[in-house]
């Protein structure tokens, strides 16, 4: 585990930033009839025009017959959890899409997860991404200098009892810093352990996937795009969070 030092924190600050501004845009340009490499192309061309790197694109995958990612942003419709391609697929009315993104800007990372409606969704879809916003606003809650890092999945399992949703098991969270995926992983369940103290200059994202029904989940054949299981909705949302002395920073915020 990598503790960040202030001039580390501030450079991620940046960085995190830049990931706030492009859901700003993304923000802008969702709506029925675009199409989810559109979406990717603004998102790159927006990272690139700003000195940052994308961090997703060419991520390798898991093993040696699973290709590469293949692009910027990670877009996930309706029943996908995570990982979704950024591929030609349409949206239309009623949608929604999770994007994840991920970038470098000056060797440090950002990182953060927005589940958006595309026009006028159902009840229940209304329902689902106002669930998700609060379960991770309840992880980022519970994750407070001297508490312990698996406070933050109880806390976001708990409350998704309270609501008839699950949590997704094996997807979580993760130490950031100069790369991506740095110790420590976060669960966003609950756990025996308690887990490390949490401390000033741990950096890590809390992350929870939400599935309107159960929480089990199938890998398409694309070696990327995680399902429900059950084919039911999934919501996600992100944000990179610092434990400083001060309290708790969400770095990914305009």
């Amino acid at each position: 585990m990598r503790l960040k030092n202030g001039r580390a924190i501030s450079r991620m600050r940046v960085a995190g930033r830049l990931v706030a501004e492009c859901f700003a845009l993304l923000e802008e340009n969702i709506k029925s009839g675009i199409s989810l490499k559109e979406l990717d192309d603004l998102t790159e061309k927006l990272i690139v025009e700003r000195g940052a790197t994308p961090l997703y694109k060419g991520y390798p995958g898991s093993s040696a017959d699973q290709p590469p990612f293949p692009g910027t942003i990670c877009a996930s419709i309706n029943n996908e959890i995570c990982h979704g391609l950024p591929n030609g697929r349409i949206l239309k009315e009623g949608d929604v899409i999770g994007i994840d993104i991920g970038l470098r800007y000056k060797g440090y990372c950002g990182d953060a997860c927005v589940t958006f409606p595309v026009g006028k969704v159902s009840k229940e879809a209304e329902r689902m991404l106002a669930i998700g916003k609060e379960a991770l606003r309840v992880g980022i809650e519970a994750a407070q200098q001297g508490g312990y890092l698996n406070d933050v999945g109880r806390a976001i399992e708990a409350y998704a009892d309270t609501q008839a949703v699950s949590v997704v098991h094996e997807w979580g969270g993760h130490g950031i810093g100069r790369n991506l995926h740095e110790n420590p992983s976060v669960s966003h369940i609950r756990e025996d352990k308690r887990g490390p103290k949490l401390r000033p200059g741990m950096v890590f994202t809390i992350e929870p996937m939400i599935n309107a029904g159960g929480h089990e989940w199938n890998l398409l054949a694309d070696g990327w795009t995680v399902v429900t299981d059950d084919g039911s909705l999934s919501v996600q949302f992100e944000h990179t969070i610092a434990i400083t002395k001060s309290g708790t920073e969400i770095l990914t915020t305009l």
